[in-house]
């Protein structure tokens, strides 16, 4: 059944890589396709089979679409775990305040042996939040307490779930042990355990959301505050003072990003604790993402982060063509972050799934564009980015012009660029990240470069 759209996807690609006219200032496979191309998928494939409902669940409500549209965004939201901590959306939310504790459950005994370092105790919390439109929603985070001597600092670490199931979250695998659905980048760097070992409580939200809404920083922004709110009410002697610092890489940059900027807005009570966020690999521009990562290797990743977008901001499923409903309502929905790369070796752009010939220049695209850039948004809190020189698909261009504009807006911050791409720059980078943000939580003023 998918030959043929197969067959369409390789002409895309060709026309993608011979179709940029000269002096072109965009890159080629952000180019619009023939109108042929879309329409010609649409009568290929039959309507993909997702369930009619009477009545749409509440995490797929969304004011203003139609009911065919909101069934469709329940048939791509990821498949129940089994577990009601994560699964379950409560009730009462809207009459509960962002950031109280819903239900707390002790995983020490599941989380040891993930962990690695000694721990005293690790709880799972899940709380109250608010997703990206505004509406109650709800966030789980795992609280971890170090078997060595405490310090005061909480060190909240935004790992890079960078995946479409709710199985994927470091917080189900903390809670569950070990599957085939861990990522490795829970371990790996191990800043996880490196702060432990230095006493400090560690602090890892699962900032995606409920709906794993991969890529979308405001949703992030707000699980990770609300987080922080939900620890102090878990044991105010021991966190309502405590400093707090924050740390992601890539994927877990955007949701570190997303939480310094939207602190003094939306946790305003948490600024002045807020020590420090440390942003390595930040993907911090979709749109000159559209054109490092579409129809090459990055491309798996880059439809898993546009689908996770799509999930909180449902105006871009209403651009789904038949091939997108079928394969967002599929298994696919709920894969994580290695098999979401290994689809990068299907070449297939982004364009081969709208209903649109040239999506990145619709009125959906552009309104994404601005929200997720967050560009009038200062950080309150002192910022250290650190990006691989050698960066090919996520250019270090972009990391550049974000602290550029967070310095004329007038943060504090400083930059620094290693040497490699993506991958190597996790590992070369975060050692000295790491030591910025232990000066910070021990109380060092934070220096600024911005000039």
């Amino acid at each position: 059944m998918f030959r043929p759209a197969a067959a369409v996807a390789l002409t895309l690609i060709s026309l993608i890589a011979v179709g940029a006219a000269p002096g072109n200032a965009e890159p080629p496979n952000m180019m619009a396709i023939p109108p042929e191309v879309p329409a010609g998928i649409d009568a290929i494939l039959p309507d993909a089979p997702f369930p009619r409902l009477d009545r749409i669940p509440a995490r797929a409500r969304a004011e203003g679409f139609s009911h065919r549209i909101q069934e469709l965004r329940e048939a791509a939201l990821p498949s129940p775990t089994g577990d009601a901590m994560f699964d379950h959306w409560p009730k009462d939310l809207a009459s509960l305040p962002p950031g109280r504790i819903i239900a707390t459950r002790d995983i020490t005994a599941t989380a040891a042996p993930v962990v690695t370092t000694p721990i005293r105790s690790a709880h799972l919390l899940k709380f109250r939040s608010t997703d990206a439109m505004g509406t109650p929603s709800y966030g789980t985070a795992t609280v971890l307490v170090p078997r060595a001597t405490r310090r005061t600092g909480v060190l909240v670490n935004n790992l890079p779930i960078d995946s479409l199931g709710t199985a994927c979250t470091p917080g189900y695998a903390l809670a569950h042990g070990f599957s085939i659905a861990t990522n490795p980048t829970d371990l790996i760097p191990p800043t996880t355990q490196i702060a432990l070992a230095r006493g400090y409580t560690v602090l890892i939200p699962d900032h995606q959301g409920p709906r794993m809404a991969y890529a979308e920083p405001i949703v992030a922004g707000h699980v990770v505050l609300d987080a922080i709110r939900a620890i102090t009410e878990l044991d105010r002697d021991t966190f309502a003072d405590a400093p707090i610092a924050m740390t992601g890489y890539s994927g877990g940059a955007i949701a570190t990003g997303g939480a310094a900027r939207l602190v003094t807005t939306y946790a305003p009570e948490l600024a002045r604790r807020v020590v420090g966020a440390a942003l390595g690999g930040v993907p911090a521009d979709f749109r000159m993402l559209v054109g490092s990562m579409n129809a090459n290797l990055a491309t798996g990743i880059f439809h898993a982060a546009t689908f996770g977008i799509a999930r909180e901001r449902t105006e871009i499923l209403t651009m789904a063509n038949d091939l997108a409903r079928w394969m967002g309502t599929s298994p696919l929905k709920n894969i994580c972050t290695i098999p979401a790369a290994l689809a990068g070796q299907t070449f297939w752009p982004m364009q081969l799934f709208a209903n649109d010939p040239d999506p990145f220049h619709s009125p959906v695209a552009q309104r994404i564009f601005r929200i997720t850039a967050m560009s009038d948004r200062r950080s309150a809190v002192p910022l250290y980015f650190y990006h691989g020189t050698h960066e090919w698909w996520i250019p270090a261009d972009g990391a550049r012009r974000l602290f550029r504009a967070q310095c004329a807006l007038g943060a504090r911050a400083v930059y620094r660029e290693v040497f490699g791409e993506h991958v190597s720059a996790a590992v070369l980078g975060y050692p000295e990240a790491l030591d910025w943000l232990d000066d910070r939580l021990s109380g060092a003023p934070a220096r600024t470069e911005c000039r």
